[in-house]
């Protein structure tokens, strides 16, 4: 079992703060002084919500701190510490955008001003309970950068849950998660490792910095995986921060006009079959047909399945559907050995206002989600799930097809059955505005930061 210091490790990382928190705001800061920085940044950490479980009520609002690899010099952070940092963090979220597929629409150039640039230095991340609990927590931060004229706001990003807990495309997000030992060893069937003896939940070091993976499970010297040089590696984490912009109307149009010709025109049914869930979330291979009526997607179990026994040809769930390419689970062979190790754990927001049902068209409002991930590889684990499952279509057995839900090329996608169903190329429903790499450090990292000795 891992030795687990809640207090030393940040909030909203291990476990979600769950759909209570409605509200969630991304401030992103620009760094123009060092000493102003850490002298920011010692005064804040006594606020920064830590893992520790709550006894009692909630807290009305949450608070945590992520910085970029620009952030760390403009810290005061010396350059050997910032040179211990992974390859594709030095390298920036931008700098990868041909690899992620961010390319066209989706490059860098037409991403927020501020994102990408290297001007953004710190992010903070404010959870709220209510829209006043978000306003006192923004109106704290920004009395607090008082004082520091060196501080500025890059940009604010606001996102909010809507009411039926969904995203903007309709469907419920965000509930599979991997279990993940000494945190939820209660829900390793299917979202674990498969052993002889049965299931058990992913090692720490996958997603926590500074203690084992699943690697240094069999070696025979126990060296920890690779991290930033102590102090700062030690129950910190990889940070994903992308900004999504989502383009219902043509979502809607382009499935009810594929519907017409789809069996027997039912457009609820072809929507499921593209995401590979109904709205509710109930996974499309169990019911094919129709969703049940009632789904708990939070249910001990609700999440234990897998593609090889009973649907492997895809006939229940394609196999080009987005949950099936984001996690294959046990659909590539070798009982899921191929796939356990690319596990992140998802966070987000929808933002923007929901497009009405009834809209005859796009109404020009910026909507979408605001995806989240933690990993202790950003290159292992989110951007080879972005690269090689939803990006390209070839470990599949689907050529050059990428994801059709999030795929930016604009490609087609088959529907499997007794008479395959080809879903035709159209412009891409998702791309992206934005977005950065960062580095989550420990409450022990940040002092360590703010102290001016992360030597």
């Amino acid at each position: 079992m891992p030795n687990l210091d809640r207090a030393d490790i940040q909030g909203d990382i291990l476990e979600a703060y769950g759909n209570r928190y409605l509200h969630s705001s991304y401030v992103f800061l620009t760094v123009g002084d060092e000493g102003e920085g850490r002298a920011w940044l010692s005064e804040r950490i006594p606020q920064v919500t830590t893992a520790t479980r709550w006894q009692g009520p909630r807290p009305d609002s949450t608070f945590n701190v992520a910085v970029t690899h620009a952030g760390l010099p403009a810290l005061g952070v010396p350059p050997r510490a910032v040179a211990s940092f992974s390859d594709e963090f030095t390298e920036g979220m931008a700098a990868r955008a041909p690899e992620l597929g961010d390319v066209g629409p989706s490059a860098p150039a037409h991403w927020d001003r501020g994102l990408g640039t290297g001007d953004a230095h710190v992010l903070v991340t404010i959870n709220a309970l209510s829209d006043d609990a978000r306003d006192a927590a923004l109106e704290a931060l920004r009395e607090g950068l008082g004082p520091y004229v060196h501080l500025s706001v890059t940009l604010e990003q606001h996102a909010q849950m809507h009411s039926n807990a969904r995203e903007h495309f309709g469907f419920a997000d965000g509930f599979s998660q991997p279990a993940i030992e000494g945190v939820s060893e209660d829900s390793a069937v299917g979202e674990g490792v498969r052993e002889k003896t049965g299931w058990r939940p992913l090692a720490l070091g996958e997603f926590l910095l500074g203690h084992e993976d699943e690697e240094s499970r069999t070696d025979r010297r126990a060296r920890l995986p690779s991290a930033p040089d102590d102090p700062l590696g030690r129950n910190g984490t990889y940070m994903v921060w992308r900004k999504l912009h989502q383009d219902v109307a043509l979502f809607r149009s382009t499935l009810r006009e594929a519907s017409a010709s789809y069996g027997d025109g039912d457009e609820a049914k072809l929507m499921a079959k593209v995401v590979g869930r109904w709205p509710n979330g109930s996974p499309v291979t169990l019911w094919p047909e129709a969703p049940p009526a009632q789904f708990d997607a939070r249910s001990p179990g609700a999440n234990s399945f897998g593609y090889t026994d009973g649907d492997a040809d895809g006939f229940g769930c394609p196999i080009g559907a987005h949950v099936r390419r984001s996690n294959p689970r046990d659909s590539l062979g070798f009982e899921g050995r191929l796939t356990f190790r690319h596990r992140i754990i998802r966070r987000g927001m929808p933002y923007g206002p929901p497009l009405p049902a009834n809209a005859p068209g796009d109404d020009g409002e910026d909507r979408g989600l605001i995806f989240i991930c933690f990993n202790a590889s950003i290159s292992r684990q989110f951007e080879s799930i972005q690269r090689q499952w939803l990006n390209d279509g070839n470990i599949f057995h689907l050529g050059t097809d990428g994801d059709y839900l999030l795929g930016g090329d604009g490609g087609k996608m088959t529907v499997q059955g007794s008479r395959p169903f080809l879903l035709s190329p159209r412009a891409p429903f998702v791309s992206t505005r934005g977005g950065e790499y960062l580095f989550v450090p420990s409450i022990t990292a940040l002092g360590a930061i703010a102290d001016g000795v992360a030597a």
